[in-house]
């Protein structure tokens, strides 16, 4: 890689992006976090990367191309009618404030983290638009 390409690599890593602050409403996010719906093909792949979501390192879903898939949290399967879309958007943002005691990561927050990398410190794991994506592959998920 040429130097400047590794310098705007190293560049775009290390901008933080603005942080989306959702209003929580009992145990769901209402209003979308970003101006633009989410797309349900951007979502998928996103829960099926093992770069971006991570999602089936935990989970198992309905990609049947994907091997490997986790088994130590709910199948994401039939996702889309167990929670609606603000719900499930509440999840992603940060499960922590729905049980504390949860293993999900907070995909959508940087409060309260431990051991977080330097490179990584004040980025959420997702951004707004990646949030609203995911969520919109999640409700398609009917049986």
């Amino acid at each position: 890689m040429k130097r400047g390409a590794a310098l705007s690599l190293a560049a775009a890593i290390m901008a933080a992006p603005v942080l989306a602050q959702p209003q929580w409403v009992g145990d769901t996010i209402p209003a979308p976090l970003t101006g633009q719906p989410g797309n349900a093909a951007r979502g998928r792949a996103i829960v099926a990367s093992r770069q971006a979501g991570l999602c089936l390192l935990c989970h198992a879903a309905p990609i049947a191309e994907e091997r490997f898939q986790g088994s130590l949290a709910p199948s994401l399967a039939g996702t889309g009618s167990r929670w609606s879309a603000a719900q499930l958007r509440a999840r992603l943002v940060d499960a922590r404030r729905l049980n504390p005691g949860t293993t999900m990561p907070p995909f959508h927050a940087t409060d309260s983290l431990q051991r977080v990398g330097s490179a990584w410190q004040g980025r959420p794991v997702l951004d707004a638009q990646q949030v609203e994506d995911v969520v919109a592959w999640l409700v398609t998920l009917r049986e």
